[in-house]
């Protein structure tokens, strides 16, 4: 399957990895540890060496239990690494990690080139629109919930039933 990013066609034939830059202070493995430019830039040269094809970028904590930010802070958290990743790694692609249509429009006016949405367009009903509206490749999660509730009932009756009929 080959992809187009922003103009570069981009294969994926055999598996691709991505690598995770979290700007939230209670994110699951990585929570507050890029307050400062040179550490995140650290992080992405060492996630880079070690072949990440992408870098994820995250401004929202979505881990379960997790508190929602405000859009607004959303924006603050990822548009400056955003540029700075770009501007220290000029071919680097990044994804915008958001489930908020804004967030990802912004991010993706300042660089990034996929959107990687946890709620599957659930939690942003202008994101789908967004998206069509931009020709950006998405990433579709499936959740149960939103991350303050998703682990209080995570039962299935039929796991790949129910998960293949959210995707269809």
């Amino acid at each position: 399957m080959i992809i187009n990013f922003s103009g570069s066609l981009f294969s994926f034939n055999e598996p691709k990895i991505m690598g995770i830059v979290n700007l939230t202070p209670d994110s699951f493995h990585d929570g507050g540890k890029f307050t400062s430019e040179s550490h995140m830039i650290q992080h992405v040269e060492k996630l880079l060496y070690e072949g990440a094809e992408f870098i994820d970028v995250g401004g929202c904590s979505t881990r379960p239990g997790s508190k929602l930010i405000t859009e607004k802070e959303e924006i603050k958290r990822v548009m400056k690494p955003i540029r700075l990743i770009i501007k220290n790694f000029p071919h680097i692609k990044i994804s915008i990690d958001t489930f908020r249509s804004e967030v990802a429009k912004i991010a993706i006016e300042e660089g990034a080139v996929m959107v990687n949405d946890i709620s599957g367009g659930n939690m942003d009903q202008k994101m789908f629109p967004i998206i069509g509206r931009l020709k950006i490749p998405y990433i579709l999660n499936h959740m149960k919930g939103i991350p303050e509730n998703m682990q209080n009932n995570p039962n299935y009756y039929n796991i790949l039933m129910e998960i293949n009929f959210f995707f269809l």
